[in-house]
This record gives structure tokens, C-alpha cells and sequence, in this order.
């Protein structure tokens, strides 16, 4: 095999697509990387597969807006990408947007075969895709959220392996940024305009303990604090065991970082948090967020519950409510257990799905009313608010304070006198 050979890869994850190219030491063919492994993987795995050797051929898709593929262009321009197939639009303003955006400081530029056109399907597919927030790196990446405020994934993957969780099957082990890489392209979203920064992974809390041997989210939070430009820092998915205290003061003095922590605790029954394979048990939860309280005045807390999760009946759900009744978190999304094939939780006896359901509506109506009280007590305050916009209808502006989280809370309206 020579290097006139290409190899077309279909892998889903960097190992095993690097563990196959080993197989090529002695010879380095042609490598074409589709979007599947380019979007799982991000542009790190470009520059792998280079520094084995191989010469790349890129096969893309990208959104039909000329301004989107002209930054994409720009980024990719940067890899060790020696041809470029892009599926796009094929207009003139498309193939002008790319070939511009592709065009190096140097005049050079990879080799643009194709500009071809979407169809429906795979337009609505890559929408889907540009969602999932893969890790991109410092040469770029394509901003899918509005200017002011943007997510940084710091990992992927996961090593938990809680028995109803499928992601380790589907992301594989919990793989770190490199710091230098996450603080990159905060500067980067920085200058662009972006004011919240929205740390997150399936599980914030490890960052760094695969790649330096040693938790270090506190110090990566307190470099992304530093960065001129940005006004709030957002931390989702903490594990609820892997709250150090350095981290703790952290998130407690950093003026940047919003009193806002979103801790999935899934359960608070001891015997169904074993079975799930949750490190910990209720009582340090109970102990965790009472410490949290005491030393983050303010606090507010958001954390996600799965109701008819193999084990639960009657007692444990209503231990449960119970304590949402006595620690009156401010945020809760709760769900239905929704068995996933594959995992060990869909090999247990759960509850009916339609008693999952309903227990999943009570609990919603118990964190509604502990919500009203949050809100009714926040009356008379002054609270910074981002502001995200204005409505003519209402003619108000609306926005966001340091307890709501993009998407997922609420908003708040309110009137100025210039528009």
C-alpha cells in the first residue's frame, strides 16, 4: 500500500480510529476523515492522524450561510487538511465564502474538489449535530448559540458508568482539554463578543485528573476568570463527590463565576443510588448543599432527578419529595426512567412507565411551588440582568439574572426608559 491509497474512515472515536492507523506504520496512505468522526472528535483529530504521517482528505457538511462556512473555512485553513469536499449550498456566494475563508495568510489554501448542495435530511441532521457542543479547539470552531453567551466543553466522555447512563457506550472514557486549549478559545469567544461563558462536560468536576493527574477545574475557572470581556462564568454537571474544598472557594469568591451550580444528584435513596452505581449517598448530599449554602450566600441550586428508577416505591419516592420539601432547591428538572438498551438499570425491575410518569408530575408540582416562593422573594430586589433582547409586542426588554441558565430557566422582563 502506497501513498496514492486513500483509507476512508467511519470510526466513531479518536481510539479506535488511531488504533486502525497504527496498523499503518510503515506506510502512510491517504486518509479521508468524514463528518461523523470529524464532529465526535474535533480538530485535534486532524492534527493526530498529520503527525502520524498521513495526508488528509476532509469530507464536511456545513449550514448554507455563507458567513458561517467562510469561518469555518477559516479554521480549517489552520489544519494540516491537504483536500477539502464541503457539502453546502452551491451557489456562487457559497464557493466565494469558502475559498476566502480557506485562503491562509500566505495566499496558500488546502484543495476545495467540491461545493455541493444539502439536502433536507442532512441539513436537518447537521443542525442535530452542531448542538452536541463537541470539543473544538484553539483553531476555531462555529458558534451555534447567540453572541452573548457561549458553551465551553472542557471534556468528553464520561467515567462514571451510572448503571441507567448510556453515554460512556456512545462518548467513551472521559478524555480532558488541554487548559492551554479551553482558555484559548474563551479568549477567543471573549473578543467576539460573548459575556457568559457556560462551562461544561458530562462531568465538570473531573476535568483534568486524565490529563495532569489531578483535579484541576478550580484553577482552570480562576484563568477563565481573568480573561478581559467576559462578565459571567456559568459551571454545569458537577459530581456531587468531587467537590473539593479549593473548588468550594473558588466558586465562592471568584466575582465572575455566578452563584448558580447545576449538581445532578439523580435520587437522594441510598439503596437506589448503589444500585445506579452513584458514588456517595443521601446524607452527603444532605451535608454537601448545606455547606454550599453556608459558605455561598446566595446560592442557587439546579440538579436533575430521574423518578422510577429501578428500586423506587412508594417510601423511596416519597423520601424524595420530602426532602425537596425541606432543602427547597431552586432549580429541578425531574424525568421519567426511561430504560436504555444496553445499560444495567434496563436488566432490573423498575416501576411502570406510566407511574414513573406521574410520580415525574408531582414532583414538578412540588418544585413549582418552592419555585413561587424563590420568586415572590426576590421581590424588591435589584439584580443584575443580561440583557438578551426586546420586544415590540411587550415593549419590554427581557433577559437573564445569575439563577437563570440559557434554555433552561426563565427570564426576566423589564422596562428602560431608551431603547
Amino acid at each position: 500500500m502506497g501513498k496514492d491509497v486513500i483509507i476512508a474512515l467511519d470510526f466513531d472515536s479518536r481510539e479506535k480510529t488511531l488504533a486502525f492507523l497504527d496498523l499503518f506504520q510503515d506506510e502512510k496512505p491517504f486518509v479521508k476523515i468524514g463528518m461523523e468522526l470529524f464532529y465526535a472528535e474535533g480538530p485535534d483529530i486532524v492534527r493526530q492522524i498529520h503527525a502520524r504521517g498521513h495526508r488528509i482528505f476532509l469530507d464536511l457538511k456545513l449550514h448554507d450561510i455563507p458567513n458561517t462556512v467562510k469561518k469555518a473555512m477559516a479554521a480549517l485553513s489552520a489544519l494540516d487538511v491537504d483536500i477539502i469536499n464541503l457539502h453546502a449550498a452551491g451557489t456562487k456566494a457559497m464557493m466565494s465564502a469558502a475559498l476566502e475563508g480557506l485562503t491562509r495568510p500566505d495566499g496558500t489554501r488546502p484543495l476545495l474538489i467540491a461545493v455541493t448542495q444539502l439536502t433536507s435530511t442532512d441539513q436537518e441532521r447537521m443542525d442535530r449535530e452542531l448542538l452536541i457542543h463537541a470539543p473544538i479547539d484553539e483553531v476555531g470552531r462555529i458558534l451555534t448559540t447567540p453572541e452573548h453567551y457561549a458553551f465551553l466543553k472542557i471534556a468528553e466522555g464520561c467515567n462514571n458508568r451510572c448503571a441507567f447512563c448510556v453515554i460512556p457506550y456512545l462518548r467513551g472514557k472521559y478524555r480532558s482539554r488541554s487548559m492551554d486549549d479551553c482558555l484559548y478559545e474563551a479568549r477567543t469567544l471573549a473578543e467576539e463578543g460573548v459575556r457568559e461563558l457556560i462551562v461544561v462536560a458530562q462531568d465538570t468536576s473531573r476535568y483534568g485528573l486524565d490529563l495532569y493527574g489531578e483535579r484541576r477545574l478550580a484553577e482552570l475557572l480562576r484563568r477563565l476568570c481573568k480573561i478581559d470581556g467576559l462578565v459571567w462564568v456559568r459551571v454545569h454537571y458537577l459530581y456531587p463527590d468531587e467537590m473539593s474544598q479549593e473548588l468550594i472557594d473558588v466558586l465562592a469568591n471568584e466575582p465572575k463565576i455566578v452563584k448558580y451550580l447545576d449538581i445532578p444528584i439523580q435520587h437522594i435513596n441510598d439503596e437506589i443510588l448503589r444500585k445506579m452505581n452513584r458514588r456517595g449517598n443521601g446524607e452527603y448530599v444532605r451535608q454537601l448543599f448545606t455547606k454550599l449554602r453556608h459558605e455561598i450566600p446566595g446560592l442557587v441550586l439546579r440538579t436533575s432527578l430521574i423518578t422510577g428508577l429501578p428500586g423506587e416505591g412508594e417510601e423511596e419516592f416519597e423520601q424524595l419529595c420530602d426532602f425537596l420539601k425541606e432543602y427547597k432547591l431552586e432549580r429541578v428538572g425531574a424525568f421519567a426512567f426511561s430504560p436504555e438498551e444496553g445499560t444495567r438499570a434496563a436488566e432490573m425491575e423498575y416501576p411502570d412507565t406510566e407511574i414513573a410518569k406521574q410520580r415525574a408530575e408531582q414532583v414538578a408540582e412540588i418544585q413549582s411551588r418552592i419555585m413561587d416562593d424563590y420568586n415572590e422573594s426576590c421581590v424588591g430586589q435589584v439584580m443584575q440582568v443580561l440583557c438578551e433582547g426586546y420586544d415590540p409586542d411587550e415593549d419590554s426588554y427581557y433577559g437573564r439574572t445569575y439563577a437563570d441558565s440559557p434554555d433552561i430557566d426563565g427570564k426576566i422582563w423589564f422596562t428602560a426608559e431608551k431603547h
